[in-house]
């Protein structure tokens, strides 16, 4: 009988030892994880109300209730608004493409052995260490058309400068080559953890049937290194999409708007202009964009993974 009740106290206390353990999980995280969820949620819930209002600090304190307004007006009337798109899509696209060729290109170079690889490495590496205000202020003084050191060297070797940041042609083109400067290092770096990770015995066969060093690049390196790639494309596009600092340094989305991308744009009616319903409905549109290529992206990953 008292082996009996014995065992019957310790079947309790392990029973209440086990419900304070897992109350603790759920008490002790549940601070931080309430408060990262009104950081969260609170301001995706009021951009959400405000982009419904015409809402103006400077006109009224009250935000007056116009529906669909806002974002009929962004989609069918604002030229300007599908301008800043389609060069947000243009500088994220063309500038990661552009970072993914050299960064590919790179990574091939640094994974091989040479005298002075990891010096090297590290300077290539050094511009994803600056703030990209440093960099845009920088750049801002390496691009100026009189004083700009690139235009020096034009001026030297071909008696021609260019008006890299006021000809609204390639204003845009300049702000790519700021970006490529800055993360195709980022690109160059996952690549090379994906090239050391490619195993050896594919390509030792196929050098064995004869296979060329582009055939090797083409049917081995680059099937096998599309996961990493798509990983990599995924961070860059995402960040590429919101780039602001950079653009907003160097020409505040000049000349005439012709470097304007939605961040700018959505800046530019919220904070200058106090339109702060209209530009709710811009960020939640942006938003809509962040996350459809989000869900892309990691649906062309998974598919490349499953190739594989």
């Amino acid at each position: 009988m008292d082996t009996t009740v014995s065992l019957s106290r310790n079947a309790r206390a392990r029973a209440r030892r086990w419900n304070r353990e897992q109350s603790s999980r759920w008490l002790f995280p549940a601070p931080a994880t309430l408060v990262l969820l009104l950081m969260m949620a609170f301001p995706v819930a009021y951009t959400l109300y405000l982009s419904f209002t015409s809402y103006s600090p400077t006109v009224a304190r009250t935000a007056n209730w116009v529906g669909l307004a806002n974002y009929v007006k962004l989609i069918t009337d604002d030229e300007r608004f599908r301008n800043a798109l389609f060069r947000t899509l243009l500088f994220t696209i063309g500038g990661v493409s552009v970072q993914c060729v050299l960064g590919v290109g790179l990574a091939l170079i640094f994974n091989r052995e040479f005298k002075g690889r990891g010096f090297f490495r590290t300077i290539f590496l050094m511009s994803m260490v600056a703030t990209p205000v440093a960099i845009a202020l920088v750049w801002l003084n390496v691009l100026d058309l009189n004083t700009g050191i690139l235009n020096y060297l034009l001026q030297a070797l071909f008696h021609t400068r260019v008006a890299w940041l006021s000809n609204r042609q390639i204003v845009l083109g300049s702000m790519m080559l700021v970006d490529a400067w800055q993360w195709t290092p980022f690109i160059m770096l996952i690549a090379l953890a994906g090239l050391s990770s490619l195993p050896t015995e594919p390509f030792e066969s196929a050098q064995i049937d004869g296979a060329s060093g582009l055939q090797l690049f083409w049917y081995l390196t680059l099937p096998m290194l599309r996961p990493a790639l798509m990983v990599a494309l995924m961070f860059r596009s995402i960040d590429a999409l919101k780039t602001f600092d950079i653009i907003y340094v160097i020409t505040s989305g000049g000349p005439a708007y012709a470097s304007e991308t939605l961040n700018l744009y959505t800046y530019a009616q919220g904070f200058q202009y106090f339109n702060m319903g209209y530009a709710s409905a811009a960020l939640v549109l942006f938003f809509v964009l962040v996350m459809g290529a989000s869900l892309l992206f990691i649906r062309l990953r998974r598919a490349a993974s499953e190739a594989m």
